[in-house]
Order: C-alpha cells, then structure tokens, then sequence
C-alpha cells in the first residue's frame, strides 16, 4: 500500500497453477525480464491474441524527471522482453490497461490514470498517439487525481474511474472498429456518483448478471460498497474495516463473480468477500510480512489469487478450502525488491507480471 500512496502523492504533488516453489534460480524459460533505467510502477497485458508476451509498463519518479509508459514483448531469438515503443506520460501511470478485446474488435487501444483518464493508440508500427482525455472535471485544466480506473470486460464502451474527490465517474467510450482508419475515439460521462464519504481509492466491474451493470469500490473510509448502475439511488456496503483503516484495492473473482477480495492500508493480510454474506470476510490470507501492494484472481481458475507486497514475495493461494482456513500459498516467489503491482495474463493464464524496482517480470505459474 505504500507503492500505492507514492503514486497517488506523486500525482498531488504537481510531480490454475502447480504446486511448488520457484526462485532466482528457475530455468530461463520461466522468467523474463525487462530492464528500465527508471523505477517501475504499473502494468498490464495485451489482450489481444496476436502479440505473445506484450505488455505495457510505466515509471514512476518526479515530474520533473519525466515519466513514460513503455510496450514490450517477448524476443524469440534473446529471450528478453524488448522495448517496441514507450510515450511520455507527465505523471506517474497509476493503473494501465489495454482495451479487453481478445476477439480483436476493437483497435490497439491502451488506457492510463493519473491526473485524468487518457486513451492511447497503438499503430501496428508501435508509434503512440493519445486520442482522447478524459476529465471528470468541469474544466479540463484542473481534476481531482484518479486512484484507478477499470474497464469492463463484457462491454469495453463502459469505463470507470476513481478519484480523491470521493466521486466515481462511469464513462461511456466510442471505441470505434478495428478496420477504421479515421480518427473515431470519443468519450461522454454516463454518470456520476458520490462514492464514499473520502477518497476513493479502487473501482472495477463485477461479471454478475450480464457484466456490465454491476461494480465495486473501495475508499479511504474503511468500507468496500457495491453498486448497481440501473439502480444508483442506494449502495450496498460489503465491507467495513474495523478499524476504519483505508481500504486500498480490490479484486473480483474472474470464475466466481460472488467472491471478491481487498486489503487495507499498510496491512500483511488480504481479505476475502463473499458478497452474499456481507461484513463477514470469508477468509484471511496472512503469510506476508510487509504491507500488501496487489492482488490479481487467476482468469482461468475460481481457486486461485495472486497477492503481492514490501516483503519481496509474490504468493500464489488456493482457496478452495474456504471457508475454512487458508494456511500456506501453494507458490511463492521472492523478487528482487519490493513488488509494487502483481497481474495476471489473460492470453497467457500461467504467467503472472510484477514490477519491483526498474525491473519487469514475467513469471510462469
């Protein structure tokens, strides 16, 4: 949660798994690396089904210093992730995401938060230009920060943002077609809500019902409430932190869309929700000895989260068992730094990525 808040500040600042163990000493084949001479933040995965190995990194330092978001994909001959293109990006990239779109529907289209939400396009050249800016915001030369956004999966006209001003705004994005040559990218707010009573801090669509109605949040007042966008008159609270600590991220179940899962700030354990059985957290994962950064659920299995944190390590879980205890991660991983974010590919559902220091890494699962 501490590579979360660095983010955010810097913003504000005007600046199925097997069982088993890997380590530093894994064979090639299941570890890539890519190497930036800036420290890293957020990534994402491609999407698409053309590319193997693509992803999206971002740096994050001062303003000042200038921040980029870089592509990279796998090189055959090297075996090393390689740099096919990179923008500036005035703030650090708190999330990124490539447009859902394993069909390829939609064009190369790439999305980061920071002081707005702003949507890239990727020539098949890897040259990138920004087609549109987003801001929840009257004017667009002043918004509150975003914390994060999400993209829904079943519908990528849909987006999400989060911000510190406790609003969230639910956009609707005219993506255009693949074959479209011409500039068609636009954005309108399709609404607006009070979330929480202080920042927000994490957004992202459920796969309940259809998947596209439903969403969650989770804020700086210690609570995860849950919304339903045909019915925004009331909210639902899933969660509250005893404490009333921060919650800082949240995950859904990608298999088991009842079941998400959160951690609050600075703290060593995640959460597990089922939303059926609000306020009563179905399970606790307690293994890591530092603060918690990330979380990802595993696209192809119900059973399976990743969790990520300060303490070096990058746990892989089966939860199957809930709701009885979770003792032991069936997999970890120790990296080399504190690990920031912790994803899981969606193309290539036995890889995992994780930024620490200026180093990407792609793990197999």
């Amino acid at each position: 949660s501490r590579a979360i808040q660095m983010a955010v500040a810097a913003i504000m600042n005007g600046r199925g798994p097997p069982s088993g163990r890997t380590s530093e000493g894994s064979k090639r084949s299941e570890i890539y690396r890519f190497q930036s001479n800036k420290p890293l933040y957020s990534a994402a995965w491609s999407t698409k089904h053309d590319h193997r190995f693509r992803l999206a990194v971002g740096s994050i330092v001062e303003r000042d210093q200038g921040n980029r978001v870089t592509i990279v994909q796998l090189d055959d001959s090297s075996g090393e992730l390689v740099e096919k293109g990179n923008f500036n990006h005035e703030f650090p990239a708190n999330n990124i995401a490539f447009i859902p779109d394993a069909n390829n529907v939609f064009p190369d289209l790439l999305a980061t938060s920071a002081d707005f939400l702003r949507i890239w396009r990727i020539s098949p050249e890897n040259v990138v230009t920004e087609e549109l800016l987003l801001s929840n915001g009257k004017a667009t030369q002043y918004c509150a920060p975003l914390t994060n956004f999400d993209w829904n999966d079943a519908e990528p006209n849909l987006m999400g943002t989060s911000s510190i001003d406790t609003t969230c705004t639910i956009w609707h994005v005219e993506t255009g077609q693949a074959l479209n040559t011409v500039r068609c990218i636009s954005g309108t707010v399709k609404t607006q809500l009070i979330a929480h009573d202080k920042p927000v801090h994490d957004i992202a669509f459920s796969k309940l019902s259809n998947g596209k109605d439903h969403f969650a949040t989770v804020g700086a007042d210690g609570s995860a409430r849950m919304f339903d966008l045909r019915h925004l008159e009331h909210s639902t609270i899933i969660y509250e932190d005893p404490m009333k600590t921060p919650l800082m991220r949240l995950a859904w179940n990608k298999q088991e869309p009842h079941l998400l899962a959160t951690f609050a700030q600075d703290a060593c354990e995640v959460i597990i929700l089922d939303i059926r059985m609000p306020c009563n957290p179905l399970s606790k994962l307690k293994n890591h000895s530092g603060p918690i950064n990330g979380l990802a659920w595993a696209p192809h299995s119900g059973h399976h989260i990743c969790t990520a944190g300060d303490d070096k390590q990058a746990l892989i879980w089966d939860v199957q068992c809930m709701p009885r205890p979770v003792d032991d991660p069936i997999l970890a991983y120790t990296a080399g730094g504190e690990v920031n974010q912790v994803h899981w590919g969606a193309v290539h559902k036995n890889w995992i990525s994780i930024c620490f220091n200026k180093t990407l890494e792609i793990l197999r699962v």
